[in-house]
């Protein structure tokens, strides 16, 4: 019998090939695109669930209040973590996480490894990081102790076993011995790193009172907390512990912090904190949804296919049920055929990811998967996907069709209804409304993103070198040779540049009342060229100048941001209010105009800019567009000529700035890609209900044209019944998509406004797309001889 029933079904689907053809390609492609969207949702998910021990793995923050503010951190100071951890018998190890630029040596090999992190020797206890060679709790014991990646091995060393052997490292002079080899650190890790350094390089060598210098916020720290314990209990002797061994210095700094433990797998996704590497948990959820949407999409093409054609199949089974068929039998007639269409889908949806994976990584700007076979419950979800589907669209035509009298059917006297054709109307405009709303939502991410990359920030970023020098001895030298080179406008050194990471700094500052008060403020250090080769645009007092004396040790300029937090009503104001920063007073000589320093993600903040050369690890250069080839190479030689033993690493700032929105970019890229499978599988759908439309009017169409009808009428008579769908789901989708998109830009500290026009473009879109589709099938029927229907029907 099943042998039967898979003849028939293989015959049905050539016999109608046209059809079938839409049907499997449909639903294919949408369930391609869908569990495309799912394996990514997938990886995002899966962030830091690698360790085993991740449950009890916490990442210590701080909430740090001051002059009444509260701020919150991602880290806590260097002092705290291992006090804390020496103190507390819940805590079973810690570590501490610094990030460093790390320049390395062998020989003639030179790098600047951005992706280095100094750690404590419990580390790898800590963390499941796989070490290849060397023992974890070794081999990050002693001072200039460093474990290299496979990635790093092959780097330095090639096939060679580097454990034993050294690197130089920072200073030429320090020598580095390579203790073990791990393997490389898997993509879905938000602590990633090709160099880990022993932490004890800088407590116990190149800086001793690393580990009593409360106050300094660099380091990330990890707690293991032993099994069973009560997170919330172990939180509530935190501030105990704080006024315990840290009181003193909170009174005396007015800087009061509470500590916090953040669960390891919600660093990634759910932290408000930030870090090195996040994700966007709104991003997920937006994914998520329009992964469901393209299935569902992909799904209701298939169950309106399949619905439309089962009445052509009403004699059938009129015929089969006088011959003794029962409904039971027929019924697994019809979800069977369904299920075999599904199951050729699926297959034809496999190839296509093996195909399409490679690209869907690039795109997604990281290995999402390595394939489709890596992991063998991706196929089986799949296909249990497929499988669902084939069984929702064989039900209803099997419960409709098994319940007709067989004596009507035959006789050609039962009525089709009108459940069936709602049903069709129904999900037809549920499609477009997913559809549309999608296109909306590709405008708006487009316009958010094309916002951000050509907003106005404040400054000059066109044609700016930037060039780390980690403050050698050679800094000032290569910046007076690179200045008189012709292709090289301006030269300037700085601590850091719009787009990087910069310093913030607990400071004194005197308020509109006159008092001086304790703040946080972001602050660059600078050379007296800096804010003139910026054009950041000073709007009260007067830039740094040469002619102060008094400008390299006591002057200070602010933002605008900063004025209005000292509660000053002019910019004017605030000259020559009192400043205590790191150990310098003075007086403040300058506001300048807002900036974006900053992403545009963030708003601006509070900002010190000062005059301190031994802070200056940066020499930015304005190069000329003509020939920047050729300056490109003389500042080259130059480097070669200053710095030897340095590799010569730079980054222009346009690009710099660029990069802090690679994610919103890719997001949109991947958003616009799946928009577009939607609106392609929702008019596939559409192109075959309005075949089949036709195919059952072609008698009403061609009496029509025999009485006169025009071809323009014909194909609005065709056109317009699902025109007028395609309208229902355009007011259907507008606030949907205004409430989700407006839900997503408030991630934005500068944003776009969702405007009238942005839903209008959608709309016309759709329709147009829709007409298209529908008007091949419609003109067709328009030009059809009427007489030859009329002879055949």
């Amino acid at each position: 019998m099943i042998k039967n029933y898979f003849k028939i079904a293989l015959r049905n689907l050539w016999k109608r090939r046209g059809f079938s053809l839409l049907n499997i390609s449909g639903l294919a492609i949408g369930l391609t695109a869908g569990f495309l969207i799912l394996m990514y949702v997938g990886f995002e998910l899966s962030y830091d669930n690698f360790h085993t021990k991740g449950d009890r793995i916490y990442r210590v923050v701080s909430d740090i209040e001051i002059n009444s503010k509260e701020n919150e951190a991602n880290k806590p100071d260097w002092a705290t973590p291992p006090v804390l951890a020496s103190q507390f018998p819940e805590i079973q190890s810690m570590t501490r996480v610094l990030y460093l630029p790390l320049t390395v040596r062998n020989n003639h090999l030179k790098f600047k490894e951005d992706n280095a992190i100094a750690v404590d020797s419990s580390f790898f206890e800590i963390f499941d990081f796989e070490l290849l060679s060397g023992n974890k709790k070794e081999v990050l014991k002693n001072p200039f102790s460093i474990v290299l990646s496979e990635t790093a091995s092959k780097k330095y060393f090639g096939d060679e076993n580097p454990v034993g052997k050294s690197l130089r490292i920072l200073d030429k002079s320090f020598q580095a011995k390579v203790t073990g080899v791990m393997k490389d650190i898997p993509e879905n890790s938000h602590i990633k790193a090709e160099m880990i350094l022993s932490m004890t390089t800088f407590t116990q060598v190149l800086d001793k009172d690393l580990d009593n210098d409360w106050g300094n916020y660099e380091p990330y720290a990890y707690v293991l907390l032993k099994p069973n314990v009560n997170v919330a209990q172990l939180e509530s002797k935190f501030p105990a512990f704080m006024q315990r061994n840290f009181e003193k210095q909170m009174e005396a700094s007015k800087m009061y912090v509470s500590l916090l433990l953040e669960p390891l797998r919600k660093v990634y996704l759910h932290s408000t904190r930030g870090g090195r590497i996040v994700g966007n948990i709104n991003n997920i959820y937006i994914f998520s949804i329009i992964s469901v949407f393209i299935i569902l999409i992909a799904g209701i093409n298939f169950i309106n296919l399949t619905t439309a054609r089962s009445m052509e199949r009403a004699r059938e089974v009129g015929i089969r049920k006088v011959v003794g068929a029962g409904k039971t039998q027929l019924g697994f007639q019809f979800i069977g055929e369904s299920v075999i269409i599904c199951i050729l889908a699926f297959l034809i949806s496999v190839i296509l990811l093996i195909l399409l994976l490679p690209y869907f990584n690039v795109m997604a700007g990281k290995t999402v998967s390595d394939g489709i076979f890596s992991d063998p419950y991706q196929i089986i979800i799949l296909f249990i996907i497929s499988i669902s589907v084939g069984l929702l669209a064989g039900i209803y035509p099997a419960l409709v069709l098994t319940s007709y009298d067989p004596v009507n059917v035959l006789k050609g006297s039962f009525s089709r209804g009108n459940r069936g054709v709602f049903l069709r109307k129904g999900l037809v405009v549920l499609q477009f409304t997913i559809s549309i709303t999608l296109i909306i939502g590709t405008i708006v991410i487009y316009m958010q993103t094309n916002y951000m990359r050509s907003q106005k920030l404040g400054f000059d970023k066109e044609q700016v070198l930037v060039l780390e020098t980690n403050a050698s001895s050679g800094q000032k030298a290569f910046q007076d040779a690179i200045k008189k080179l012709p292709g090289v406008v301006s030269t300037s050194r700085s601590s850091s540049v719009p787009g990087r990471n910069n310093s913030e700094a607990l400071s004194e500052l005197e308020n509109s009342e006159g008092d001086l008060i304790q703040t946080v403020v972001n602050v660059y250090f600078v050379d007296f060229d800096y804010l003139s080769q910026l054009d950041v645009e000073l709007v009260s007092g007067r830039g740094f100048s040469r002619n102060f004396a008094s400008d390299s040790t006591s002057a200070m300029i602010i933002n605008e941001k900063a004025v209005a937090l000292l509660g000053y009503a002019n910019p004017e104001d605030a000259l020559g209010a009192r400043f205590n920063q790191w150990g310098r007073e003075g007086q403040i000589i300058g506001v300048v105009k807002d900036f974006n320093f900053n992403s545009l993600q963030q708003q601006i903040e509070p900002l010190s800019i000062r005059i301190e050369q031994t802070r200056l690890n940066l020499v930015t250069a304005k190069i000329r567009p003509e020939g920047i080839e050729k300056t490109m190479d003389q500042i080259n030689k130059q480097w070669e000529i200053t710095f030897p033993e340095e590799p010569f690493n730079f980054q222009f700032l346009d690009e710099l700035l660029d990069k802090q929105y690679r994610s919103e970019q890719r997001f949109g890229t991947l958003f616009l890609w799946f928009a577009i499978l939607a609106i392609s599988i929702s008019c596939i759908g559409l192109l075959g209900l309005t075949a089949y439309s036709i195919l059952q009017r072609k008698r009403e169409i061609s009496i029509r044209k025999v009485l006169g009808a025009s071809v323009t009428k014909v194909v609005n008579l065709v056109s317009l019944d699902f025109l007028q769908l395609v309208g229902i789901a355009f007011l259907i989708a507008m606030p949907i998509s205004w409430l989700i998109m407006s839900q997503w830009l408030k991630d934005f500290a500068f944003r776009i406004h969702i405007q009238w026009w942005m839903f209008g473009l959608a709309g016309t879109t759709a329709l147009l797309l829709a007409l298209i589709t529908i008007g091949f099938h419609a003109m067709k029927a328009a030009v059809e001889n009427p007489i030859k229907n009329l002879r055949t029907e």
